[in-house]
């Protein structure tokens, strides 16, 4: 990233009316995959073309004062410059001419004719017949252009059009049938969920006319919605696991007990993706679906071998002993995991930082989730069920 800042800024140095866009190859193909190829997109929609130029110039001022932005583009795109050719209607009447009979005229002079067409393979490519330096014709040579009159005579065309060179003008982006001004950014040395909140400071500034409203899209819009469907899929992990414990062993309690350390093991997640500072992302929230299943599932089998002892002790007595059988399986599955998924929290190897926040979630999960099967759950298994025998 230095070295891209480096060149970034000769760059725009030494030609500032060029736009620079560094891209990465994996976030480019990601990009191509979703709705922008922008990790930022500000979209800001309104009914005046030009009115949505001047806020995106002034939403892309903003955005180049967040730390963490790079290669920032205010999405105008200037076509032209256009030759404008204002028809002088009562001359074109005089000579008997339509606004239609002056632009195939025109048209004819700079693009030629469809003489016919050739046979190409699979399809017919046409046969223009026009003069080669006619499409380069400069707009003082294009007033002296002959046109045909219905008398037979030939007229310049500076007698029946003005005809004026002006620059160039936007082009104009549309989105669900609205029109729309687009600031796109990239992300330099800072993730996304700060980024864009130090965005969304800024942009609060912003005073848009009634009518007008900013929307966020690119990888945020993307991750948002993400974020939302794996809330969900956590929620019913977490339901799933009260359920099916509920239909193995028949009593709330122990479905309650099983939740409760399953949600408590993720806190071990959080924890560890704060003290790291790794932002909360796709792979992050895997970890932490991930972490409710696994624990989950070692507390079924201690339950398994809990009921197994409580037919012949008592409930204090039969937890010790399904805690004991069950350390060393509990112990190899963490430990193994820990060693297992250590280079990729510490970024080792290519491609080891996509899947870092994943596995710090894990670990982390894991480093809590052991004392809280170890120690927090056979105490609470003691506490509900010490005078009470499970049938």
């Amino acid at each position: 990233m230095d070295v891209a800042d480096e060149i970034r800024k000769k760059t725009e140095i030494a030609v500032p009316a060029l736009v620079v866009d560094f891209g990465q190859v994996i976030t480019d193909m990601l990009g191509d995959l979703m709705s922008s190829v922008q990790p930022i997109e500000i979209k800001i929609f309104g009914t005046d073309h030009e009115k949505l130029k001047e806020l995106s110039e002034i939403v892309a001022k903003k955005v180049e004062k967040v730390q963490g932005t790079a290669d920032v583009f205010d999405g105008i795109v200037i076509a032209g410059p256009l030759v404008k050719i204002y028809p002088k209607q009562a001359l074109l009447k005089q000579y008997g001419l339509s606004d239609v009979d002056l632009q195939n005229q025109v048209k004819i002079y700079l693009q030629g004719t469809v003489a016919g067409s050739i046979q190409e393979q699979e399809q017919l490519t046409d046969i223009r017949v026009m003069n080669l330096d006619n499409y380069k014709t400069p707009v003082e040579k294009l007033k002296n252009a002959a046109i045909y009159t219905k008398d037979g005579t030939y007229l310049p065309l500076s007698t029946l059009a003005d005809v004026s060179l002006k620059p160039g003008v936007g082009e104009i982006n549309r989105e669900n049938l609205q029109t729309i001004g687009v600031v796109t950014a990239r992300l330099n040395n800072r993730d996304l969920g700060s980024v864009m909140k130090d965005i969304k400071t800024e942009l609060s500034k912003v005073n848009l006319p009634p009518s007008y409203q900013i929307e966020y899209g690119g990888s945020y819009a993307e991750q948002q919605q993400s974020f939302n469907e794996l809330l969900t899929i956590l929620i019913i992990g977490g339901l799933l696991v009260f359920i099916i414990v509920l239909f193995m062993f028949g009593d709330i309690n122990i479905s309650l007990i099983v939740l409760f350390v399953s949600v408590l093991s993720t806190s071990g997640s959080i924890i560890a993706l704060f003290l790291t500072n790794t932002p909360l992302n796709v792979g992050s929230y895997t970890g932490l679906i991930m972490i409710i299943g696994i624990i989950g599932e070692n507390s079924i089998f201690t339950i398994h071998r809990y009921l197994f002892f409580l037919k012949e002790d008592t409930a204090k007595v039969a937890i010790k002993q399904a805690v004991s059988a069950r350390l060393r399986p509990i112990l190899m599955t963490v430990f193994s995991a820990i060693v297992a998924l250590s280079p990729l929290a510490l970024g080792l190897g290519t491609g080891a930082q996509m899947h870092q926040p994943l596995a710090i979630s894990v670990i982390g999960g894991f480093l809590v989730g052991l004392p809280v099967l170890i120690w927090i759950f056979p105490s609470l298994m003691v506490l509900i069920f010490r005078k009470s025998v499970i049938e």
